[in-house]
């Protein structure tokens, strides 16, 4: 089963188109949106390896040339450096504000390839075809591009939506257990901060999601993109609504910072932990039962995601964690922002969070001072 989901933008409203197959049908589903009957695609070494050729074919039997640009694997591409080689690369192209990106990959690309997309020549079009779950749950869809700096994670970027996502969920098969877990996190996510009744399907059909049969997938695919769909066309640039997609996210890209930003700890495993975290805080702050906040824990840990501080490589320091966060960009006027919850399916911004009372609640979940 193929299902469309609109991202409801007025002038700019786009597809994101969810189903077994798509790859094979890219060229044809792209080419409403080429002047031109070619695309650069940018994609990474790993991807690149395993589908490139696929994409090619059907890029060409559409009539569309390819042009490949591909860039190492990894967090480390999203950087100033990625980023200037990338865009050197697509001028060398001598592409046009008429022509189109292709971001082919995980969120990596996706997001250093829009960004990409959204400064060379002022703006030009992309189109997003995401090759892991996270990517396409979440960060393929809204919008939102940026690289990585050494003070934080996306902390430069743009707004700049894609014409088209395209998420073949057949494409998974080849992606690692350890990625199809992490793009679980912001799967239960949606569950966790807005529908109980997803995150009660979740706890009962999760087992099957990561084995990735495909009527469990499709539909755990398909909600969490109206999902996010719904709230992109409320609030396109966070000013409200949107913020609640963070849940867990300015806990996890504190714990990536301390780790480096790499192998050792995943995005969508640093925002398992993170939802956990934000969950108990809450419970330590008398906002939600703790019986929520362990039921929370209980099915993000069933996944095999890590919930405790325990879990990480190393130990974590409570002081550079806080510090992490206040580098956050919905910090503001020294008070941390995060999305905390009232129970299961009912997460709220709170933007006057005090930074000593995170950094005494890390302490007691096993930080150093």
């Amino acid at each position: 089963m193929i299902r469309s989901i609109a991202v409801g933008l007025g002038a700019r409203a786009y597809d994101v188109v969810v189903g077994q197959g798509l790859l094979d049908t890219a060229g044809e589903r792209m080419s409403p949106f080429l002047k031109r009957r070619r695309t650069a695609v940018v994609s990474d070494e790993t991807v690149w390896g395993l589908h490139g050729a696929r994409l090619t074919a059907a890029l060409q039997h559409a009539g569309i040339e390819t042009h490949p640009v591909v860039v190492a694997p990894g967090e480390q591409a999203k950087s100033f450096d990625g980023l200037a080689a990338l865009t050197d690369r697509l001028l060398a192209l001598e592409l046009d504000r008429g022509d189109v990106i292709t971001a082919f990959g995980g969120g990596v690309v996706g997001d250093l390839a829009g960004f990409a997309a959204a400064i060379y020549k002022r703006g030009i079009d992309f189109v997003q075809i995401p090759t892991t779950l996270l990517a396409q749950v979440d960060s393929s869809v809204g919008g939102k591009t940026a690289i990585d700096t050494p003070r934080g994670k996306n902390l430069v970027g743009a707004f700049h939506q894609p014409r088209l996502v395209l998420a073949d969920l057949g494409i998974l098969a080849t992606l690692p257990q350890r990625e199809v877990r992490a793009g679980y996190a912001e799967v239960i996510k949606y569950g966790l901060l807005g529908d109980l009744a997803f995150f009660e399907w979740l706890e009962a059909n999760g087992a099957a999601v990561l084995a990735r049969e495909p009527a469990a997938l499709t539909r755990a695919v398909s909600r969490s993109v109206e999902m996010k769909a719904q709230i992109v066309a409320e609030d396109e640039t966070e000013q409200s609504r949107r913020a609640l997609l963070n849940l867990g996210h300015t806990f996890g890209h504190a714990l990536e910072a301390e780790t480096g930003f790499g192998e050792a700890l995943l995005h969508g495993e640093a925002v398992a932990l993170g939802q956990a975290l934000a969950f108990r805080f809450s419970a330590g702050q008398g906002l939600c039962s703790s019986q929520d906040a362990g039921r929370a824990a209980a099915a993000i840990a069933a996944a095999g995601l890590p919930t405790k501080l325990s879990q990480l490589p190393g130990p974590s320091s409570a002081q550079r964690l806080v510090r992490h966060m206040g580098q956050d960009k919905k910090a503001e006027a020294g008070k941390l922002t995060f999305i905390l919850t009232r129970g299961l399916g009912d997460a709220f911004v709170a933007r006057d969070v005090d930074p000593e009372a995170v950094r005494r609640f890390m302490i007691t979940e096993g930080a150093q001072p």
